[in-house]
């Protein structure tokens, strides 16, 4: 079986797949963050952080509830790390430094898990499992509790309620992330992924002197990492490492968690709002997208230019060879249009358009099919900007979802889309222009460039992945991509929850024959090409003097 082949093989039992699940997932998370019942262990949970949930909150106090729990989760953290020297389990590694630990705690809050740390040579037993762990469960939780509020608010007439984030918190973790992610973590197990507390072990000779490896619950945040759309590895090469992802069978199911819940929440998505169809027309934008992102990687990694890629059937320079060029390219565009972060190849080292993709991915917003929660909500307001596309064209004012799309909502989704070229344009463009930032780029020229383009795209977008080309553990790259990573997460949400209480006040406008039918394939279309319009006319500068100009040498 040639390489290309197997590629396309692997990408159709993963379609299967997702396909199989999208249904029954789908519907169980409707029935999730619709439901009026609490479990025992729940209640238990709320009544030991004194949370009433079945009090309905306004769009501020929501909003207040998870800034008020991201911050408790960032300084927890914080202090973790800068404890880690005189806690047990440490493995013996030091405390972490200031820049560093903050860096690392926005990180993870914030759904990123960028990493400027090798995370066998840093962090020990305790942080990894009490810190970095939990912060993958319950950031992810974050992320769909704020989507499952913009939902309410296009379902929701002539209320401000959009329920409570204690709630649909504690409900993400407890029902749909804690179950999956233990099933993941024994179909890892199973399949050769390590999961122990055992330390450092010396397992001989490497180029003159011993070589070390350390054990670790890899398996459990493995699962937790891939299906939360976090990232983070637990070694310093990610899911390229022998440890978290052995063999073609795992990287594929690291694949299919990876894409599991943020395809399957459009159907929660038309359940909630009273319409599959308009579920389908979403999933239908997500998937084109990101079949036509796998197709165009495939051909850039699989073209023979040169008699080296010729011989090797295709570029295999950072890849690793258990996985091959279809399955490296599959993994690499589903981690960047998610906000997973995860590699099991090193993207610095794909062709220049193949990088140019990578970055693409992210400057979309991650949202085909995007993060945990993240990637439905960018979706809607990349929605929301194609009907008021539309009602421009026509004269008519623009609806969705039988809400009316004024001058409020238009801005408010108008925010959320600069927030984040914002925060990547102008960090890129100072670590540029300072001397200091420049040190820190293994190479010159366009390639050099992608180095910080990509740094701060991965930090502002939640995504995580690095180019790895870049010595990003210095004081600057530690602080600026922190503040890069909670401004990027934090900032969009604002706008999300506000958009959410406007539209939640509204009463539903009925459907006329001049209502644009958003169900419907032309309307799938025009969403997809408003969001590559809109992201071409916001970064093609930037790629321009970086992958393309690369790629096009």
């Amino acid at each position: 079986m040639g390489p290309v082949l197997a590629g396309v093989l692997q990408l159709l039992a993963l379609m299967a797949a997702l396909a199989l699940a999208y249904k029954p997932l789908g519907t169980y998370m409707a029935k999730v963050y619709t439901s009026d019942k609490h479990l025992r262990v729940e209640k238990w949970i709320y009544k030991g952080i004194g949370a009433d949930p079945d009090t309905e909150m306004r769009w501020p106090a929501y909003l207040r509830g998870v800034l008020a729990f991201s911050l408790a989760g960032v300084l927890f953290l914080y202090v973790l790390q800068r404890l880690q020297g005189v806690l047990p389990g440490s493995l013996g590694f030091a405390s972490i430094d200031p820049d560093q630990a903050f860096n690392t705690a926005a990180s993870f809050v914030s759904n990123t898990n960028w990493q400027s740390y090798s995370g066998e040579q840093a962090m020990g037993h305790v942080v990894q499992t009490a810190g970095l762990a939990v912060q993958n469960f319950v950031s992810a939780a974050v992320g769909m509790a704020v989507a499952v509020t913009l939902v309410r608010g296009f379902a929701g007439s002539r209320t401000g309620e959009l329920g409570n984030f204690w709630s649909d918190l504690v409900r993400g973790v407890v029902r749909l992330l804690v179950p999956i992610a233990v099933v993941g973590a024994l179909v890892l197990v199973a399949c050769g992924v390590i999961q122990n507390f055992s330390g450092i072990h010396e397992v001989g000779q490497f180029m003159g002197g011993t070589q070390e490896w350390n054990g670790g619950a890899v398996a459990s945040q493995e699962a937790i990492k891939e299906l939360g759309t976090n990232g983070g590895g637990y070694f310093n090469a990610n899911s390229s490492h022998p440890f978290e992802n052995p063999t073609p069978f795992t990287n594929l199911f690291e694949i299919f968690l990876i894409l599991l819940i943020p395809f399957s929440i459009t159907r929660t998505f038309g359940l909630m709002v009273g319409s599959v169809r308009q579920g389908y027309a979403i999933l239908a934008t997500m998937a084109t997208i990101w079949v036509g992102f796998v197709a165009l990687m495939m051909w850039t990694e699989f073209a023979h230019h040169g008699p080296a890629f010729q011989a090797a059937g295709g570029a295999y320079e950072g890849k690793e060879v258990r996985f091959g060029v279809g399955a490296s390219s599959i993994f690499a565009v589903s981690t960047t249009l998610t906000s997973t972060g995860a590699v099991d190849s090193f993207h610095s080292s794909f062709t220049g358009l193949g990088g140019g993709i990578t970055l693409l991915g992210m400057m979309l917003g991650e949202i085909a099919p995007g993060g945990v929660g993240s990637g439905l909500y960018g979706m809607l307001i990349m929605a929301i900007i194609a009907v008021f596309i539309a009602g421009l064209m026509v004269g008519r004012t623009p609806e969705y979802l039988g809400k009316k799309i004024g001058s409020r909502e238009i801005k408010l989704a108008a925010c959320y889309i600069l927030i984040t070229p914002a925060l990547v344009l102008v960090f890129t463009a100072c670590a540029m222009a300072l001397p200091t930032p420049a040190n820190s780029m293994t190479n010159s020229g366009a390639h050099g460039f992608s180095e910080i383009l990509y740094a701060y795209t991965s930090g502002a977008n939640n995504n995580g992945s690095a180019f790895a080309g870049l010595n990003a553990d210095t004081q600057w790259f530690n602080t600026t991509i922190g503040l890069a990573m909670l401004l990027g997460r934090f900032v969009p949400m604002v706008f999300v929850l506000a958009l959410a209480g406007s539209l939640a006040e509204q009463k539903p406008v009925p459907v006329t024959a001049g209502t644009l039918r958003t169900d419907k394939p032309l309307y799938t279309g025009l969403l997809v090409g408003t969001i590559i319009i809109i992201t071409g006319l916001t970064y093609f500068p930037a790629l321009a003097l970086g992958p393309l100009a690369e790629g096009l040498a």
